[in-house]
């Protein structure tokens, strides 16, 4: 016969140190594994990081290069790429024979003192007109730029690099914040009271067609 082996109960515990699911490397349901044995979340280097930032770098550079080496009396920038505002306050007069300190030359541009300020994406008729039409319209330009001018204080910014037109004419964008936060920009104005036409750059368009 064979030999009848007594049986221990204590034999047939299972090892203490493997109760749980963690032990044997499988996570609770719901939770990830931590800790030195577990998978961790790989952390991104900056080269991944700069590679998934280039398409939006590349467009700001993009857009930067467009607006830096195009006309400046063309476009407005995006605020990041103007200068800080610059306060004007004064009663303007027509520019001529005892002018005051500040005046207007005609629709798009106006003095301080010995500066010329152009305003930057209109183009308005010119006041040494070459047709009876286009004397008319300078009128109505110079006059409604006078009319805003003399509303009260407004304020200017340029493009960062303080750019000026082939006369010499600083080019500025040009608004007045009113007391609840909204923009009145005069080539807003210009274009719906002045007759302002929208000015894109290269070769300004005839009054006397």
């Amino acid at each position: 016969m064979g030999k009848l082996i007594q049986f221990d109960p204590r034999r047939g515990r299972r090892n203490p140190k493997w109760t749980r699911a963690s032990d044997y490397g499988v996570p609770p349901p719901g939770r990830s594994p931590r800790g030195p044995g577990g998978p961790r979340n790989p952390k991104k280097t900056w080269r991944q990081a700069f590679a998934e930032m280039r398409p939006f770098l590349l467009l700001i550079g993009l857009i930067t290069v467009i607006v830096v080496v195009g006309d400046g009396g063309a476009f407005e920038p995006p605020a990041f790429l103007q200068t800080r505002p610059e306060k004007v306050q004064g009663d303007f007069t027509r520019c001529g024979p005892g002018r005051g300190a500040f005046c207007v030359i005609d629709g798009d541009t106006f003095k301080l003192g010995t500066r010329n300020v152009r305003v930057v994406g209109i183009d308005t008729a010119e006041v040494r007109a070459q047709c009876p039409a286009e004397v008319v319209q300078a009128e109505i330009s110079t006059a409604a730029l006078q009319r805003w001018l003399n509303r009260g204080p407004f304020q200017m910014t340029a493009r960062i690099d303080d750019p000026q037109d082939r006369y010499g004419r600083d080019l500025r964008i040009v608004k007045r914040i009113g007391a609840d936060g909204k923009e009145d920009r005069l080539a807003d104005f210009m274009r719906a009271e002045g007759g302002a036409r929208n000015y894109r750059g290269g070769r300004r368009g005839g009054w006397c067609d």
